[in-house]
């Protein structure tokens, strides 16, 4: 297969994005049936939520290779390339898998309606799945759930991160309504793991779950979890204890994270899978997931972090509260306009002492004209450039080696973000680029 054969697959993967987001689960199950139904050769884990699905999904599928099973790991956005969303025991798709899985799907929908570009890219996901005979596949939604492609699996596990106000155009404006979507991965008989905490969210959940007689094990109640000072935690759960642990992810919002994965594993040890305590202390430990509070440079201190509402922003101040440690911060914003983003900007910017705004190449990126009259009010003192990567590079130009950069605000900011230090000739880490 040739790059030019691959360009072609990709550019008419990404044309379908003219479809926009359409809830429905008829365009997948067309898509499935037409691929053999792929997504009934290998058990699967299902993970909805607002914050926190990703990370979930990154240490679930941690855990299970280090018993040495063979993990399908199916996440969204990627931020640099495509192949980022289908992993196999964490490596990416390669390209002529790729091409592969994207023309058994167009032969497909070439019959009918197109599908979507994520229908279509879960499809080719449980396809690859299902052509390389992985033992699990661990996937997450994308949006919502009830009406989510992913949500023509029926798992082992189902997994509710936590629910916080995103998506409202698409999912509704209340954290009932939000909860009452991602409560639709929820199948009959099936156990459900939540991290919830908000009562309405959580009042819904429970009805839904008891509708559907699947048991429920919620966070702070049928498990719970507690950090230490030394920066490990304890886990004490349904049946077991765990002591020590660490976890390979920033932030202490990783610890709630952790737990609710663990549960997880939990339910399914009690189902008769293997997966022994060695296996979860190292899966914990090497778990990586890249563009989450991903330090990129320590000298200045750099930090790419994909927050994008407000209950992640609020986990990313935290984070750069106790991670600072005096440092001057020069802050990095680039943003979707689709997103709560005055309440977020509101929130970042009295942490700043330098701030850049910028603009990520998206359709739906906030332009700096915009975002630059909103914040003049809290602040006159800020640059604006329009590129990431150029925002990036001034940042860290800016920044000496004692102080700190952090980008922030969209995982597609961070992607390029993420590109532009990949291409650095030599491979040179951001900190050395301006001595």
């Amino acid at each position: 297969m040739t790059i030019t054969s691959l360009e072609k697959h990709l550019a008419a993967l990404y044309r379908l994005r003219q479809f926009g987001v359409k809830f429905g689960l008829d365009s997948i199950d067309r898509l499935v049936r037409g691929l053999g139904n792929p997504h009934e050769r290998f058990p699967s884990i299902h993970i909805a939520g607002t914050n926190g699905k990703g990370s979930m999904a990154a240490i679930l599928s941690s855990a299970l290779v280090c018993e040495g099973y063979k993990v399908g790991l199916y996440t969204s956005p990627h931020l640099v390339r495509f192949n980022e969303r289908i992993r196999i025991n964490g490596s990416p798709i390669s390209d002529n898998a790729v091409a592969a899985a994207a023309e058994a799907v167009q032969l497909v929908y070439t019959q009918g309606e197109p599908p979507t570009f994520f229908e279509c890219a879960t499809a080719m996901a449980l396809y690859h799945f299902a052509a390389e005979k992985v033992d699990w596949a661990v996937l997450e939604v994308g949006m919502g759930g009830r009406l989510d492609a992913t949500n023509v699996v029926r798992p082992e596990v189902s997994v509710i991160s936590n629910i916080s106000l995103d998506h409202q155009p698409y999912l509704g404006n209340t954290l009932s309504k939000i909860a009452a979507e991602k409560a639709g991965i929820i199948k009959d008989g099936i156990p459900v793991v939540i991290g919830v905490k908000a009562k309405k969210a959580l009042e819904v959940i429970q009805r839904i779950a008891a509708e559907k007689d699947a048991s429920l094990y919620r966070l702070g109640k049928d498990f719970k979890v507690r950090r230490h000072r030394e920066g490990t935690c304890s886990y004490s759960g349904i049946h077991r204890k765990l002591k020590k642990l660490r976890i390979g992810l920033c932030g202490a919002h990783q610890v709630s994270n952790a737990a609710v994965a663990l549960c997880a594993i939990e339910v399914l040890i009690e189902k008769g899978v293997k997966i022994s305590d060695g296996s979860i202390y190292r899966g914990l430990a090497g778990v990586k997931w890249p563009g989450r509070l991903e330090i990129v440079s320590k000298e200045p201190l750099v930090i790419l972090d994909g927050a994008h509402n407000p209950a992640g922003i609020s986990s990313l101040k935290r984070y750069l509260k106790s991670a600072l440690c005096g440092r001057r911060l020069t802050l990095v914003v680039g943003i979707m306009a689709d997103k709560s983003w005055r309440t977020m900007i509101r929130s970042l910017v009295p942490m700043a002492y330098r701030l850049i705004i910028t603009r990520p190449e998206n359709s739906r990126g906030l332009d700096t004209a915009t975002l630059s009259a909103f914040i003049r009010p809290y602040t006159r003192e800020f640059d604006v450039i329009p590129h990431v990567d150029e925002a990036l590079a001034a940042a860290i130009k800016y920044a000496g080696p004692k102080e700190a950069v952090c980008l922030a605000g969209s995982l597609y900011a961070v992607g390029e973000a993420k590109a532009y230090l990949e291409n650095i000739p030599g491979g040179v880490s951001p900190g050395e680029i301006f001595k």
